[in-house]
């Protein structure tokens, strides 16, 4: 019973390295890639969220508010106090859905974090290879 053996030069073991090398690179560009298209996703879901509660304050809360600002005034505030503190409730609530939305943009949520730890794994293999 033999054995194949299959010899190849350094050459071709070189050039194959090269090859699974730039195989590898061109895999890494598809998945940075791809996590970058999550990250976007992401980022636009986080506008729709801050476009989404803007046009809902507008409609909503101007009733909200008006109303009770003349539930105040019944309670007996003067108008001006009463829409004022209205205003200042609506103006409370605002502040909450823009801080949310901003939080969906944050750097630290958009960086490719795989993309970053497989390149770190790729650079830490080819060092081994390379000694």
């Amino acid at each position: 019973m033999s054995v194949p053996s299959e010899t190849r030069s350094i050459g071709e073991l070189l050039g194959d390295a090269v090859s699974q090398l730039s195989q590898l690179v061109h895999n890494e560009i598809q998945l940075a890639k791809a996590e970058m298209g999550q990250k976007l996703s992401s980022a636009a879901m986080g506008i729709a969220f801050i476009g989404g509660a803007a046009v809902v304050m507008i409609a909503v809360l101007t009733l909200l508010l008006m109303s009770l600002a003349l539930w105040l005034v019944g309670l007996g505030f003067s108008p001006v106090a009463a829409h004022f503190t209205a205003a200042l409730i609506g103006g409370v609530i605002a502040a909450v859905l823009v801080a949310i939305g901003l939080n969906r943009l944050k750097p630290e949520k958009l960086t490719p974090k795989v993309t970053i730890q497989q390149l770190e794994r790729d650079v830490r293999t080819a060092k081994e290879i390379a000694k």
